[in-house]
């Protein structure tokens, strides 16, 4: 039988999860009667809800196709910026990509970031253009897009020869020339086996064994898994092996407990594994990503792809509200920083550091929706947390030690109408326009390079600016040098003076001042951020003011109050909205948002030192 290992690459929302799941049905992974979701790789609680794929997930199908019988290892990859470390991880375990690009939208910043990653590794792409029994769809200007890529990214003339197939990911259909239709999925499966070599990895089974470690994860029963590609010899339970670091120091010394290869959805334990099929291997306590397993008489570990550098970094501290510990049953220093290190370990792409005073953690990652998804997870598992405004990690230019900052490429969809106030906006932030053009049906398609510190917080700015109706991509590009403050112009905000319950009549006066962020009847504490104020300055407010009940009466006085729904900030809105000197906290039951320094007096003897 012969092998194939493919990575699935593509932007954001353009259809790789669903493709994947069509994949698996057609390929008799499911029994007839066997109930199955949609997005079966999505399998986290977090992915499900928000629809997006957060970890690099294996699954492997048997294909019986015009070439005979092949097993093809397919990994589903994410398509956010933020993920990025799962892309280029995964695709030194591939020997090939299938690049899905929507055949409505067209090329876009993450699809890009994913191709220009595999060209780098020396893999041929397969272009998928999917989602073309779309209205709008038009598969041949994506497809001269796509090329126009290929030749800009610095594709090789091999490279550049790619074969394209035309899909319906949702359907699940496939076919190499749109006047001839298809059913199934096969011609797919076809081109995957004619045009991906099998791994060379394959002719090496018989040296001793090998395994550069890509993906971690900890299991409940087996302990710590180790998921890569053999890259020579054979796997087999009971070998003794060592783990050795990038620098080719022995880590630790172990036996392979258990050896689980991936067969559909499922992993199951298989008596011995080849080179090149990937597989996740258990018996090893400290070895991580990055790190070669091999057997004891290697002494040189396999070379590790580098990671990209993490461009936003929070501080993440013990919550010390006077609402602490109600709620949460993690509070505690030490815990907090035991699962940020775990965290680190398992996520090539997020570094945790202590702050110089040591009492927070310095957590760095790619984007506000890597962190908030890190710190969602922790405050389900019980942490009660502070958290600071996003910051971007700036560099220093070695040769004239100048001040760097990140740059991202920024393509934004929006009806017509919104053009003017997006770019007028986003140029009073320091972007820069780079082209501008319609997109079809009604719309206009923005491309800009913006510095990543004008982006923090625009996102909720920007959907209230388009009505909801636009649609905002960034990715990482490059470093230049600092440019200047920014004025992001947010509001002032209203704090709570006291402590105590909030009062219905205390809300509705303060209505005129702002939007409120808590409802009557909720506990509150001096310091605690309750609205935004209509103004640009702070103002501290008493929320538990009550009605004077006396015995005098006039018309109008006993109308029921009745209070406008208040503006609830999820957790990314609320990381992005707060300010410097503002904190968000975190519990497994609430989002609080609250100033550094509790006390009024104290704040603004702080603000005059400044």
């Amino acid at each position: 039988m012969s092998l194939r290992n493919i990575a699935i690459i593509a932007h954001v929302d353009h259809g790789k999860t669903t493709l994947v799941d069509q994949l698996l049905a057609q390929s008799g992974v499911f029994r007839a009667n066997e109930a199955t979701v949609e997005r079966a790789m999505d399998s986290n609680d977090q992915e499900r809800e928000r629809g997006i794929t957060i970890l690099a997930k294996c699954t492997s199908v048997l294909w019986h196709g015009e070439a005979g019988e092949t097993r093809i290892n397919i990994i589903d990859t994410p398509g956010h910026a933020d993920f990025g470390g799962e892309v280029e991880r995964i695709l030194g375990m591939v020997d090939g990509c299938v690049l899905l690009v929507d055949a409505e939208e067209g090329v876009m910043p993450q699809t890009k970031f994913v191709l220009g990653k595999a060209l780098k590794m020396g893999l041929r792409p397969i272009v998928c253009l999917n989602k073309v029994d779309r209205a709008h769809a038009d598969p041949d200007r994506v497809l001269n897009d796509a090329f126009d890529l290929f030749a800009a990214m610095g594709a090789t003339d091999e490279q550049l020869d790619f074969p394209h197939i035309y899909a319906s990911g949702k359907n699940g259909w496939a076919t190499l020339d749109m006047s001839k239709p298809s059913e199934t999925l096969a011609p797919l499966f076809d081109l995957i086996v004619k045009h991906v070599p099998e791994p060379k990895a394959v002719a090496r089974k018989d040296e001793p064994f090998q395994i550069l470690s890509v993906l971690i994860e900890n299991d409940p029963f087996l302990g710590r898994l180790l998921t890569g590609r053999i890259e020579s010899g054979k796997a087999t339970p009971g070998l003794a092996i060592h783990a050795l670091g990038i620098d080719g120091q022995e880590v630790e010394r172990g036996r392979i407990t258990k050896v689980l290869a991936f067969r559909g959805l499922k992993r199951q334990p298989i008596e011995d594994a080849e080179a090149g099929d990937i597989v996740a291997i258990a018996g090893l306590s400290k070895a991580t990503v990055a790190d070669t397993l091999c057997a004891l008489d290697v002494t040189e570990a396999l070379p590790a792809q580098p990671i990209d550098p993490p461009t936003i970094s929070m501080t993440v501290s013990v919550n010390d509200s006077p609402l602490a510990g109600r709620e949460g049953d993690k509070v505690q220093s030490r815990v907090i920083r035991d699962r940020l290190l775990k965290e680190a370990q398992s996520n090539v792409a997020i570094r945790v550091s202590e702050t110089p005073d040591k009492d927070a953690y310095e957590v760095a990652g790619r984007g506000e929706l890597q962190l908030g998804v890190l710190i969602e997870g922790m405050r389900r598992e019980g942490f009660e947390l502070s958290i600071s405004r996003p910051r971007v990690v700036f560099q220093t230019d070695p040769e004239t030690g100048e001040r760097l900052e990140p740059i991202e490429d920024v393509m934004i969809d929006v009806d017509d109408e919104y053009t003017g106030i997006v770019i007028e906006k986003l140029s009073a932030r320091k972007a820069e326009l780079k082209d501008m053009g319609p997109s079809g049906a009604g719309k206009t398609r923005i491309s800009l390079m913006s510095p990543s510190r004008s982006l923090i917080g625009y996102q909720g700015e920007f959907l209230t600016d388009t009505r909801g109706s636009g649609v905002l991509n960034r990715v990482f590009s490059h470093y230049e040098p600092y440019k200047g403050a920014i004025d992001a112009g947010r509001k002032g905000v209203l704090v709570s003076n006291s402590e105590g319950e909030t009062a219905a009549f205390a809300l509705w006066n303060l209505e005129d001042r702002g939007t409120m962020f808590v409802g009557g009847g909720e506990k509150t504490y001096q310091g605690m951020i309750i609205g935004e104020n209509s103004r640009q300055d702070d103002l501290d407010v008493n929320p538990m003011k009550a009605k004077q009940l006396t015995n005098v009466r006039a018309s109008g006085k006993d109308e029921a109050i009745r209070l406008t729904p208040p503006r609830r900030p999820t957790l990314e809105q609320a990381i992005a909205y707060i300010d410097e000197d503002e904190l968000v906290e975190v519990t497994p039951k609430s989002i609080r948002l609250r100033k550094k320094v509790l006390n009024p007096s104290f704040r603004k003897k702080r603000v005059k030192d400044e």
